[in-house]
């Protein structure tokens, strides 16, 4: 039996039910090759008794504030980086990440006068899909990193072995920077007040300016309000969600509870999980696990994706209709948003589902440059999203929210934006063990451009 759940009970252990296992007999993509290590049965039995990472009652509020979304009313806003690390699982990093999630929130809502759902891509976001099994270098072939709860990064033998006794330490990260987001949130960092300073310790540059110009005004507002007598104990605290893919069904399986007073099972691992677009093969382990969870869901929808598939995904995943159940985060591609996608959101329009739509601008957009570096380039991720926004307006549905690679640190991984980086920068600054992410500046430049677009509506 687990931690008590203040909202909902307890949530109790889900070894016996046989339906949560109907995935192991399925076809399964992408991954490990870890069953017969010598660790594994003692891993899951460990993950199986530990506490949830998170509780129903949660993830429960975040699928009424997903349905808030689905009815226009809101905005999901998700970002963190492309695969976390142990190492920088940093009290330094961390805050570094929610600041800049909650400086995006505030232009978010402070621009387009709508209540933002925030969530990090964290707390579990510590494995990836590869194209190959395996890479070689010199004529050695190694296991491809797959994330640091599987293997190593270092191309030796021992690090890229698949070791089931990652997952367990990927638990205790988790927790620890779950324990750091939720005081970071809670307990007065996250105090709208103090929106003036939460720009401190970031270089200055363009996107900088236009924030700390709207911190201002904000800050006018506040005291304009507190001199009207105001209440502002809702201001002092906010509420942010993790999520991460759910590409390792050990793991996720391992960490699913009962809810003693549903009898719901729920993925404690985190708030939200997501299939990807390597793993949404309607009939293979992945959809099929998670349809099972009440935990809300995400798809990734890349440019290939036909309309029948999407309305198969919606019978298999939200069979009730449930607005805030599932989640389409689309990743077309700049040069193919405007085509791929109109069929995708008519489809789901005629048949009346109440779908949450966010736009993955990055995955899309990948492209590697003569150094050997993988990059984005920062315009093409503005063109997608505008893309997003204009097929939307187009089809009189809502753009429900941004899906981005980001991280809070000065990172030089995407090429261009107001204070531009080049590929000259990537020797120094370049810090990713997967994929290119935005660095703070451009990721406050993405928001203004969305709030934009939404003020707009």
């Amino acid at each position: 039996m687990s931690l008590e759940n203040s909202q909902h009970g307890q949530t109790l252990n889900s070894h016996n039910l046989p339906e949560l296992d109907e995935w192991r007999n399925l076809h399964i993509d992408q991954q490990p090759t870890w069953h017969e290590h010598p660790d594994y049965p003692s891993s899951i039995q460990e993950l199986s008794s530990l506490p949830p990472l998170v509780f129903a009652g949660e993830v429960d509020r975040l699928r009424r504030r997903l349905a808030n979304v689905a009815e226009g009313k809101a905005f999901f806003l998700q970002g963190g980086d492309c695969a976390e690390t142990f190492n920088d699982a940093t009290a330094d990093k961390i805050s570094a990440r929610v600041k800049t999630l909650l400086q995006m929130a505030v232009v978010l809502t402070y621009g387009a006068s709508m209540p933002v759902v925030k969530m990090g891509r964290m707390a579990g976001q510590f494995s990836k899909p590869r194209s190959s099994n395996d890479e070689t270098r010199d004529g050695t072939t190694l296991p491809s990193f797959r994330g640091e709860m599987v293997n190593g990064f270092d191309f030796t033998e021992e690090a890229r072995a698949h070791d089931p006794r990652r997952m367990v330490r990927g638990y205790h990260t988790s927790a620890s920077t779950l324990n750091l987001v939720r005081a970071f949130t809670t307990g007065g960092f996250a105090d709208l007040r103090l929106v003036n300073q939460w720009n401190k310790g970031f270089t200055a540059n363009p996107a900088h300016a236009r924030y700390e110009s709207l911190a201002r005004e904000i800050d006018r507002a506040l005291k304009f309000m507190e001199a009207c007598g105001a209440d502002f104990e809702a201001l002092k605290a906010t509420e942010m969600y993790v999520g991460h893919e759910g590409l390792l069904l050990d793991y996720e399986r391992a960490m699913t509870r009962i809810d003693s007073r549903t009898q719901n099972p729920y993925d404690t691992s985190a708030h939200f999980i997501w299939i990807g677009e390597r793993t949404r093969g309607l009939d293979d382990a992945h959809v099929n696990f998670l349809s099972k969870v009440r935990n809300p869901i995400g798809v990734k929808l890349g440019p290939t994706t036909s309309t029948e598939e999407v309305l198969r995904l919606i019978d298999i995943l939200d069979p009730e209709r449930e607005p805030g159940r599932l989640t389409f985060i689309t990743r077309m591609g700049a040069q193919k948003i405007r085509e791929n996608l109109p069929p995708l959101v008519e489809a789901v329009k005629s048949e009346g589902s109440k779908i949450v739509w966010v736009t993955d601008p990055m995955h899309g957009n990948t492209i590697s440059v003569p150094s050997g570096y993988k990059t984005r380039r920062f315009n093409d991720v503005v063109d997608e999203v505008r893309g997003f926004f204009e097929v939307h307006e187009a089809l009189g549905t809502f753009p429900g929210g941004l899906h981005i690679e980001m991280t809070g640190d000065d990172v030089a991984e995407c090429l261009g934006g107001s204070d531009p980086v080049d590929e000259s920068a990537f020797l120094d600054s370049y810090e990713s063990l997967c994929d290119p992410r935005l660095n703070h500046r451009q990721s406050l430049e993405i928001a203004f451009l969305v709030a934009e677009y939404l003020a707009r509506r």
